[in-house]
């Protein structure tokens, strides 16, 4: 054979063969990393984790958070583990992960008291909220949650509330004067009014003159951009359902989160749209606030203090980029939590024609327009209502945090473990992850009796209403609905004083029923937040039947 024959592969093949080999190598090394790291954090979970029992994997895939994303009640599925393996317990997750879902008093006040620096919002949840609210009070932990939240507390104070309730009366007569027009067009003496859009513009319209002094119109007819993203979150019920499948899979792996879906889109829309909106505010207001406001007021309200805070000599200083984050949490807020909640009480008291009845009786017996303070304190069947709505329809039903230091939760009763002993106490690991279901505390009738799944309002007017396991949960009269611990819901008594005026004004004023009947079935759809809706309405439709009260 002559040598010339042999072939001899070019310096280039030789670098490419070299090359290939060698990413294959990187890439192999890489995988055994993330194997080795998997296992390791696996084997650590498990010796330093309380093996509980729970309910078995119904998807190889999803474990039962397809289960839990698709009921109409989950809170329901949560209390009946909760009532088979105990009041700690482990759920199946998305591909191999487990959950701890705690649903006893003393475990969930421990858990509260030490969140934001032991228990910390999962990888997911952080990427969600940057991407749509930016990073502000919801997305911050630890010492810059501290910061932001007490540079907002005096804006969510008795006083400045009480400045703003001429504010809440505004917008809820301003949708009384369209309501009155409607019903007097119509040949019948009542009218179909889809009552949860008039909510949105309520709630919208509120929280853009007490926050921000922007009115963006919405009851007068004009279609502000941010409600048009806000709307269409609720219209596309199959999107919705493909999306939470995407969700459950990004628990698992959150950079999937950049891929551009169709609900990603919105959030980025949603985004920019708040964006926009926060800014020109801003904007305005620093021109402005020389003029119309003294320094005092300006300390008062959100906008001036969000202002302030940008100083740089400020003592809670935050940067542009946290005030225009501030500004988006409490737009989003103050158009989804509130709306909701309005929108179950109007759909309840349509059931419950009785506790409608004799709440208008208490109101139209005070006379006029109740004070903030008398609001408070002076309207006790008010406050019942109130109350057993924010109860039995949590806007946000669960949460979920990630532990990021070893911690040992005590029980107020003990719990049998996967070995089958008895424990009082559960340890967590680092990197545990940790599930509170607001909406079966809530409504547990472990906790809050054999009537818990009823709307019964006089619970909360008897002594004896409220049983002593209820009185163990930590939170705002023994609820989760607005938390606990360093992440209580700030705006609590604002919500609480716009939803009182809002009802007040309504139920003097109207009467409300089911269009179709006491019996007309409601489901709960997705939109940025679970929404209520009559069973057959497209998107988030809930027609009542309104006339006015002679």
């Amino acid at each position: 054979m002559k040598i010339s024959s042999i072939p001899v592969p070019s310096s280039l093949g030789l670098w490419t063969t070299v090359r290939s080999v060698g990413a294959f190598n990187v890439a192999c090394s890489f995988a055994a990393l993330w194997a080795f790291v998997k296992v390791s954090r696996a084997l650590r979970w498990r010796l330093k984790t309380t093996q509980l029992r729970g309910p078995p994997r119904t998807s190889l895939i999803y474990g039962v958070s397809h289960d839990l994303a698709s009921s109409q009640d989950s809170g329901a599925m949560y209390e009946r583990w909760a009532t088979e393996y105990g009041v700690a317990y482990t759920i199946p997750g998305v591909l191999g992960q487990n959950r701890i879902v705690l649903c006893d008093p003393r475990a969930i006040a421990h858990f509260y008291a030490r969140e934001t620096w032991t228990y910390v919002q999962t990888p997911l949840e952080l990427t969600l909220l940057e991407e749509s609210v930016g990073r502000g009070l919801l997305w911050s932990q630890g010492e810059a949650h501290r910061r932001q939240r007490k540079a907002l507390t005096p804006a969510f104070s008795n006083a400045a509330i009480r400045k703003l309730t001429s504010v809440f009366y505004d917008s809820a007569y301003k949708a009384k004067g369209a309501w009155d027009t409607i019903i007097e067009s119509s040949k019948d003496g009542d009218a179909v009014i889809e009552v949860q859009n008039w909510m949105n513009h309520i709630s919208l319209d509120t929280i853009g003159i007490a926050g921000f002094s922007h009115d963006f119109g919405s009851l007068d007819g004009e279609r502000a951009s941010v409600t048009e993203v806000f709307d269409t979150f609720g219209n596309n019920q199959q999107a919705s359902a493909v999306n939470h499948v995407f969700i459950m899979i990004a628990s698992a792996f959150p950079i999937i989160t950049k891929i551009p879906t169709q609900r990603a889109n919105l959030f980025k829309k949603l985004s920019v749209t708040m964006g926009e909106i926060s800014d020109d505010l801003l904007t305005r207001s620093r021109r402005e606030k020389d003029v119309n406001m003294s320094e005092k007021d300006e300390e008062k309200s959100i906008i001036g203090l969000l202002i302030k805070s940008e100083g740089q000599d400020a003592e809670l200083h935050m940067s542009e980029e946290e005030v225009v984050a501030q500004m988006k949490v409490l737009l989003l807020a103050g158009y989804e939590t509130t709306s909701v909640s309005l929108t179950w009480t109007l759909i309840e008291l349509s059931r419950h024609l009785d506790v409608q009845t004799r709440l208008r009786e208490e109101l139209l017996g005070f006379g006029a327009d109740p004070t903030h303070d008398q609001l408070k304190a002076n309207l006790p069947y008010l406050d019942a209502v109130v109350h057993e709505i924010l109860r039995l329809h949590p806007p946000v039903g669960e949460f979920t945090r990630l532990a990021v230091a070893d911690d040992v939760i005590p029980l107020s009763e003990p719990v049998r473990t996967e070995s089958g002993e008895m424990t009082d106490s559960i340890s967590i690991a680092k990197g545990t992850s940790i599930r509170i279901s607001s909406a079966a505390i809530n409504r547990s009738a472990a906790i809050w009796g054999p009537d818990a799944k009823e709307f019964k309002p006089d619970r909360w007017l008897t002594e004896d209403g409220i049983s002593g396991k209820a009185k163990e949960v930590q939170g705002h009269r023994h609820l989760l609905t607005f938390v606990d611990g360093p992440r209580t819901c700030l705006g609590k008594d604002f919500a609480i004083a716009e939803f009182k005026t809002v009802l007040s004004v309504l139920v003097k004023n109207f009467v409300f029923e089911m269009r179709d009947g006491p019996d007309t079935p409601v489901e709960v759809v997705r939109g940025i937040l679970p929404r209520p809706r009559v069973v057959g309405e497209d998107g988030i439709g809930v027609p009542l039947r309104v006339r006015r009260y002679e």
